[in-house]
């Protein structure tokens, strides 16, 4: 089987690396941007065209609400961007949210933190890869009529990337990123110049399309419910904010100013990009409806099922560089790269948090093992698996997807800053030196008014999206935080059972006796192997039994048994219903039912192949015994190997492999380079 899956595997994800060349994967800040905040940089290319998509609920005319929306999210977006920058310099050990709100609001609010951070990585790869699918359907229709396969294929192609490392994955990631920047900041400055400048009428090609609205006249408390509704879909922009605290020990040293230095260009870059496609969007006239079939008329005629309603970004681009232009399709194609790559955020963040909460206990330990590329590899196979199902069920549209989005996000901006308030309280309590404590004041202001407003955006999400799709993002937090719960009382009930005891118990008791049993189908090498380690073992008594499945093999056996003289009495359980494994428990329950106080010591003789398929040929019933007798209590099975040919073939080939490559020699957690005078342990 190893040598079955380790070519595929090095192919796929590269060679191994060493525990001590962790400290190589770390990232520098023109990395570490693309790699943490292309979901923030990237949600620009459908957070505008979400808000106009609401707006058209009540018609053209309240788009002209949308420049204040934008106002608003950038208020949002700057308040979160210099509360989290707060966060990374207290908290950075890459605990993020979760440790936060653990550490200041008790467990409960850390595991719902870790609860929506979760929900919300696995929506941001469905999402974000969802919408990149959508921008590539409208050049190529191929991608269009099988978007379900080609998202699931994109997921399972970045899934390959971030199993190689981080380091490889954030330099594949930087170009398509920054040629996206670019882009966008080339298509405002164009778009800009043409209009102030030159005087030119730029039009998207729905500038001419009419809007049926669905609720015209809408005013009073129906108007701000609509308002607030289009709001909260453009907070969409600030999905993956947090992804930086939770990576800040990814980053080079100085880690924690590095981190903040990379939220504030984030920040800046993410909200001069949303307001340059939505001015631009309005300058050009761009029309979006939630049923573009229906909703959009053109000539008094909607546009019917046929039509494929492109994305704002898109729209704007080619009003401003022209249908076909070179720099049309360049930026084309950097945001559906770079919204595929979006999902690298969550791939980052997702596996992350999950190995924290494995070493909290909180889910399986599994899930804090670095892999061969000491990447968490178990993590991000993880966050692939959801985020496929998650595309397969709802078909890959993003307007359906992102009804399910920011929840989670702003559950997590609510309490973690809530969390970073009481921080600030505790140390102000025993802080005397003035300068730390106007510090420490300033930075609790800004954590309080970011715990406010980000609750208040809760709040209006909540209401305005639940009946949308909020809910199921909410049923995903309620199974993770009770799956999470279930998780820690398990190992907490393990931990207690097994936990040595102060003073001598049963479990140190010397047994009376010790009672050995050698399983016995036939007499070859294996068997002999066997009785030879059992005579070693000097146990009080020693028998061998065999299972009579057959009279003619058990007669066979006992001529043979008699013939070589073996000095081990020879018993045969009866098996009426030719059964191997029940008569072998049975009676070995037996002989402890006899005598309570003595150890029964099973030894079974067990082939060893080299070849996968031979597992299948082989000890298919000493699988099945070990398999009952482990519930047995009082009962210890030993497993007397014999190495065939097939064998040493195989342990040859794996000396050879261990010559250039030794994967996983130490694999939990992060490493230090040990030093080479350190005496071993």
């Amino acid at each position: 089987m190893s040598k079955l899956t380790d070519v595929p595997k090095r192919i796929l994800i590269g060679r191994a690396l060493r525990s001590d060349r962790l400290g190589e994967t770390l990232l520098p800040k023109r990395v570490a941007l693309p790699v943490f905040a292309s979901d923030p940089l990237s949600s620009v290319a459908y957070a505008p065209g979400e808000v106009l998509l609401v707006l058209s609920i009540a018609g053209l005319s309240a788009y002209h609400f949308s420049p204040w929306i934008a106002v608003a999210v950038v208020v949002l977006m700057f308040t979160v961007v210099a509360s989290y920058r707060q966060n990374v310099h207290a908290y950075p050990s890459g605990g993020g949210d979760y440790e936060v709100a653990n550490t200041n609001l008790g467990p409960r609010a850390g595991l719902t933190v870790a609860s929506a951070l979760l929900v919300d990585y696995v929506l941001t790869v469905a999402v974000s890869i969802s919408s990149g699918i959508e921008n590539l359907g409208s050049a190529i229709p191929f991608v269009v009529e099988h978007k379900v396969a080609c998202a699931i294929g994109v997921i399972v192609l970045l899934t390959l990337m971030n199993l190689r490392g981080v380091r490889e994955s954030g330099t594949l990631f930087a170009i398509p990123t920054y040629v996206f920047v670019a882009g966008v900041f080339t298509m405002i400055a164009w778009g800009a110049f043409r209009s102030v400048v030159l005087g030119d009428e730029m039009r998207a090609p729905t500038a001419d399309y009419e809007i049926k609205p669905e609720h015209p006249g809408l005013a009073g408390f129906a108007l701000v419910f609509l308002l607030l509704r289009a709001f909260s879909s453009g907070c969409a922009a600030l999905t993956g904010v947090e992804a930086i605290s939770n990576g800040v020990p990814a980053f080079r040293k100085p880690k924690s100013r590095n981190a903040a230095t990379t939220l504030a260009l984030m920040g800046l870059l993410a909200v001069t990009m949303f307001c340059g496609i939505i001015a631009l969007a309005m300058a050009t006239d761009v029309r979006m409806a939630e049923n573009p079939a229906k909703d959009l008329i053109h000539d008094g005629v909607p546009l019917g099922a046929d039509y494929v309603q492109h994305p704002v970004i898109s729209q704007v681009a080619e009003a401003v560089f022209g249908h076909g232009s070179f720099l049309f399709l360049v930026l084309a194609a950097a945001t559906a790269l770079v919204l595929f790559l979006a999902a690298n955020t969550a791939y980052n963040g997702f596996p992350l948090l999950g190995s924290i909460l494995a070493q909290d206990r909180y889910l399986p330990r599994q899930l804090h093992t670095r892999g061969d590329r000491l990447a968490f590899s178990n993590g991000i196979v993880l966050l692939a698996g959801a985020a496929a199902l998650l595309v397969w069920i709802y078909g890959a549209d993003s307007t359906r997807l992102i009804q399910l989005y920011i929840v989670g996000v702003f559950v997590s901006f609510t309490l973690s800053q809530t969390g970073m308030v009481r921080h600030w309280n505790r140390l102000l309590a025993t802080e005397t030196e003035p300068a730390k404590r106007r510090h420490m004041i300033r930075s609790r202001a800004i954590n309080t008014f970011g715990a406010f407003f980000t609750g208040l955006v809760l709040v209006v999400v909540l209401v305005t999206k639940f009946t949308h799709g909020a809910w199921v993002a909410l049923l995903g937090m309620c199974i993770f935080y009770a799956t999470m719960t279930a998780i820690r009382r398990h190992y907490d009930r393990v931990a207690e059972e097994i936990a040595a005891p102060e003073t001598p118990g049963d479990d140190m008791a010397r047994p009376s006796r010790v009672h050995s049993v050698v399983l016995v189908s036939k007499i070859h090498r294996p068997t002999l192997r066997a009785l030879a380690y059992a005579r070693l073992m000097r146990s009080d008594t020693l028998e061998a039994v065999s299972v009579n499945v057959d009279p003619a093999e058990t007669r066979a056996l006992h001529a043979e048994w008699e013939r070589r003289g073996i000095d081990v009495p020879l018993k045969v359980l009866d098996s009426p219903y030719r059964e191997v494994t029940r008569p072998v428990i049975e009676y070995v329950k037996g002989l402890r039912k006899e005598s309570p106080r003595d150890v029964v010591s099973v030894i079974i003789p067990e082939y060893v192949v080299g070849h996968w398929y031979e597992h299948l040929l082989h000890n298919q019933s000493a699988l099945r015994l070990k398999g009952r007798l482990l519930f047995t209590p009082g009962v210890m099975v030993t497993s007397v190997p014999y190495q065939l040919q097939s064998s040493e073939v195989a342990r040859k080939r794996a000396r050879k492999r261990q010559e250039w490559v030794a994967p996983g020699s130490v694999r939990r957690g992060p490493a230090e380079r040990a030093k080479e005078s350190s005496p071993p342990t």
